[in-house]
């Protein structure tokens, strides 16, 4: 057993002891601690943020205006998480449309991309240039597909996949088209045909086609979607508030997690480190975690055999720059991705178009231009006022707003945005896993960070739910690694579509390989193996 002053150390509190302890206060961890609460358990969660909960979903308000950490649509397959956001949220959701369109060189292109409207408003010259990259590439595609550039160079031509595909993804991601899988671009560019596209423009041309398909299978497009007025953070802090009233639950803002360690009885101490610099003990029996996989390999006690195949994992950052401009309306998109490789944005939010009552004054439109890092590189380390500063240069390189109209701006980091899919995340994620699971029953991983998966964050609340269920019935009913997204998730599909997964022992092979399949993020390339060597 682990007692207090080796377990916290000097200024360590007496224990608070409850049913679930949570780590952290996202989306996962305040769905979690919400459901048990209401099912009669008692709660303490930690968040290291001093200031807000709902992690990426938060909402960062500066002088009255309020900021989207990443745009975040209200729309979700899962009547449970449909039901769960009403339950928190029944008064204050507003209908909005939905919009998000490229800009490219001055000109805004749909999103997801029609070939034949891209190929318009290129003009006559460009356009022509790109059916003779497109026609040179089905004549002599590249033989041996690796990569992300291979397989999108054969589909379209080398000058539409500079254009369209390669700019922006290098900048989400942080690696050369070059080094990223095949596998992804097939996966991720469905249904878009650029001879289609030509084909079906020239018969429209001639009256000989009505209904037109721009070159893309038909879907229908989410038109609308729900947002809190405020803000996502809105959800959370009420989610919060409603924990607390309870009774069974606290939450402790600005404590970051030091160590966990089991007690010995099945239960677990937590340590966390508050803002005053002293230690909060906390008993549990059982510990929810949607802390970073790879912090909390490092803060358990003893040190999990696994740990080394945790640190390996890498995490991609980004950072907003907030800006107030003197202007009405600068353009109707929630954003737009932005493939222009003269500036480094990568997106751009307008958060009147998200919510009305997210910018105080009608005068002044605030936008969000999003930049794409690694924590420690140079944009992550530049001061906030070099920031604004770039952002306001890049937006008159855009052409979007003159600098003099710029009334100022704010800075906001989020570290650990989005988990790498590198070619050993999955090796080591299973490590981590099958250890934690095997050996520390009582230790559930929610989340995308907890789980090291790049899911929503309504896939990140049924890990949750799916959690909970299992701490009521004491063993492991749902498999929580079940939950994931299809690739149109945001674009398609019906809201509250689906119910939940059923339990493990209930699904079928193939159930469990469409439900484990991973959201479309780019691997490297596989490594070519020598012909000598073998």
């Amino acid at each position: 057993m682990v007692n207090g002053a080796d377990f916290g150390g000097a200024g360590a509190k007496l224990p608070h002891t409850v049913d679930v302890a949570i780590i952290g206060a996202g989306p996962a961890g305040l769905t979690a601690g919400y459901l048990l609460t209401k099912r009669g358990l008692s709660v303490a969660i930690i968040e290291k943020d001093a200031t807000y909960v709902g992690g990426i979903s938060r909402t960062v308000e500066h002088e009255g205006y309020r900021f989207d950490i990443g745009g975040h649509r209200f729309f979700s397959k899962s009547q449970q998480v449909v039901d769960l956001w009403n339950e928190i949220l029944p008064d204050d959701f507003i209908q909005r449309p939905r919009m998000s369109r490229i800009y490219y060189e001055g000109k805004f292109y749909s999103y997801p991309l029609r070939a034949f409207e891209a190929l318009w408003n290129l003009g006559i010259v460009r356009s022509t240039l790109c059916m003779a990259s497109f026609a040179k590439a089905k004549a002599f595609p590249r033989k041996t597909v690796r990569s992300f550039e291979d397989w999108t160079t054969n589909q379209f031509g080398q000058k539409l996949y500079s254009i369209f595909f390669k700019t922006y993804t290098e900048k989400v991601w942080g690696m050369p088209c070059d080094e990223m899988s095949a596998d992804w671009a097939a996966q991720r560019i469905k249904g878009l045909s650029l001879w289609g596209a030509v084909t079906d423009g020239l018969r429209r041309s001639l009256g000989l086609n009505k209904r037109p398909n721009d070159g893309m299978q038909t879907k229908t497009l989410l038109e609308t979607f729900r947002y809190p007025r405020l803000g996502p953070g809105m959800m959370w802090d009420a989610a919060r508030d409603k924990i607390v009233a309870t009774g069974k639950g606290d939450v402790l803002m600005g404590h970051a997690l030091k160590q966990l360690a089991e007690d010995g009885q099945g239960g677990w101490r937590v340590s966390a480190s508050g803002p005053d610099g002293s230690d909060v003990m906390i008993q549990a029996s059982h510990v929810i975690s949607s802390a970073p996989m790879r912090e909390l390999a490092a803060r358990i006690h003893p040190l999990p055999a696994t740990t080394l195949e945790a640190s390996r994992l890498r995490y991609r950052d980004f950072l907003t720059v907030a800006l107030k401009i003197r202007s009405e309306e600068l353009f109707p998109d929630n954003w737009i991705y932005i493939h222009d490789s003269k500036v480094q944005v990568g997106r751009i939010q307008n958060f009147r178009s998200w919510s009305p009552e997210m910018v105080p004054d009608d005068s002044v439109a605030c936008v969000g231009l999003e930049y794409f890092c690694f924590e420690g590189d140079t944009l992550w380390d530049s001061t906030d006022e070099e920031l604004v500063a770039l952002a306001t240069k890049e937006m008159a390189i855009l052409g979007l707003v003159s600098p003099d109209k710029v009334l100022g701006g704010v800075v906001v980091r989020q570290e650990k945005a989005y988990p790498v899919y590198d070619d050993e995340y999955a090796t080591n994620v299973a490590a981590m896993r099958t250890e934690l699971e095997e050996i520390h029953p009582t230790l559930h991983l929610v989340g995308r960070n907890g789980m090291h998966r790049y899911n929503n964050q309504d896939h990140a609340m049924m890990t949750a739910m799916l959690t909970v269920e299992n701490i009521i019935a004491g063993s492991r009913v749902y498999d929580t690694w079940c939950v994931n997204e299809d690739a149109e998730y945001h674009e398609a599909g019906d809201e509250g579509a689906q119910v939940v997964i059923p339990a493990r022992q209930a699904l079928s092979e193939d159930q469990i390989a469409a439900l484990s399949s991973v959201r479309d993020v780019p691997e490297r390339v596989a490594p070519v193996v020598s012909s000598k060597a073998a």
